[in-house]
């Protein structure tokens, strides 16, 4: 019991100092505000889609709404072997900017798992901006999103350059406790990125050089895996261009998407995401989540040992989830704040948040070593 007791406790301590790091960096992470009147790099938008049909002319029309110049920006849509009205809604727009890839013609069905980097790769090779920028076909923005992005590339110079993903269209409290860990990821992601401790990103709102795609050959390393377009490339040019990547600490700077509707498509989006992490280049990151998941597992452990060591264990258990509800609820207060959501964080949603996080950290984190197949728009993936 004592050994126990000693390894719950460093535990506990070791999330608790993780946490407090998360809210520390993003407080010392500057806003940014600066926004350019004139620009001088084309940008190509970059929109991989499958079965989109919903979302498309949505996404494509709050892109087309931009106060970025247009003459210096274009937006390529490329279809993933959609089975729906996707590419139709995409040629319906006559629009210049606008251009339509089909994923069809240049990747064949079954000769490979990563598909998404293969639209984003061939899109690339299309591209006629400096300047990638991605986002997904369920995503819409405001206006000044893409001046935003300019704006901090032009004058930074980041090599890669992530912004915030929120939700928003809450239905129930389990959508909203997805909208809220969203936010604290967006606030991992921030810190992160500003201490040099950790590169995450979301490739629904990322920008990066295009030359610097090539200086690191692009996928090259991590195209055997379905997912990864993302974070597995900020870690490759993190490793070339350390002191070159940033994130855009603003709220026009987000785009905006809609949690999960229900736990099965919420259960498959987190083992996708799970199941890249093993191939992190970044071991520290590996480290603290393998922490974080031991911490969770110790709190379930408590809880499960309460009926054989009576009172102890008891303010144990207590102990352990005061003490992560208690930094929780500070950094995400801090988080809802920033993005103008003070009722993500109201105790009618926060509460039952905190017992929806410990399940699917738990599952997610055993599942995704696991389970190497899921299933993503309809398509089995490994």
């Amino acid at each position: 019991m004592v050994v126990y007791l000693s390894i719950a406790f460093l535990l506990t301590v070791f999330y608790v100092a993780v946490v407090m790091g998360y809210i520390r960096g993003w407080q010392a992470l500057p806003v940014w505000n600066t926004l350019k009147s004139k620009f001088s790099t084309p940008v190509s938008i970059l929109i991989p889609a499958r079965n989109e049909e919903d979302n498309i002319f949505p996404c494509l029309n709050a892109i087309l709404q931009q106060s970025y110049p247009a003459e210096m920006m274009e937006i390529i849509v490329i279809d993933d072997h959609s089975t729906d009205r996707t590419g139709k809604i995409v040629e319906s727009l006559t629009h210049a900017s606008v251009k339509l890839i089909r994923l069809a013609d240049h990747v064949e069905p079954g000769t490979t798992h990563s598909f998404k980097k293969k639209a984003i790769e061939v899109a690339i090779s299309q591209a006629k901006g400096d300047l990638i920028v991605t986002t997904d076909a369920d995503c819409v923005m405001g206006p000044n999103w893409l001046k935003f992005l300019v704006s901090c590339y032009e004058l930074k110079r980041p090599k890669l350059l992530a912004a915030p993903v929120v939700f928003h269209d809450e239905k129930n409290n389990f959508q909203r406790f997805q909208s809220l860990d969203f936010l604290g990821m967006m606030g991992v992601t921030g810190a992160g990125i500003h201490r040099q401790t950790m590169h995450m990103c979301n490739g629904a709102n990322l920008a990066y050089e295009k030359a610097a795609f090539y200086e690191v050959n692009g996928f090259e390393g991590v195209d055997k895996l379905a997912s990864g377009d993302d974070m597995m490339l900020m870690q490759k040019i993190a490793k070339r261009y350390p002191n070159d990547i940033a994130f855009l600490k603003n709220t026009e700077a987000r785009t905006i998407t809609t949690p999960k509707r229900t736990l099965g498509s919420f259960m498959q989006q987190r083992i996708r995401w799970a199941t890249k992490t093993s191939h992190y280049q970044e071991k520290q990151a590996i480290k603290i989540w393998a922490g974080v998941w031991l911490f969770c597992i110790s709190l379930l452990g408590s809880l499960a040992l309460i009926p054989f060591y009576g009172l102890p264990m008891l303010f144990l258990f207590l102990a352990q989830l005061t003490a992560k509800a208690t930094v929780d609820y500070f950094f995400l207060r801090q988080m809802a704040l920033f993005f103008q959501r003070p009722d993500l964080v109201r105790m009618k949603v926060y509460i039952p948040s905190i017992f929806y996080e410990l399940f699917y950290v738990i599952v997610i984190g055993l599942l995704g070593n696991i389970k190497r197949e899921y299933s993503w728009k309809g398509r089995k993936v490994q």
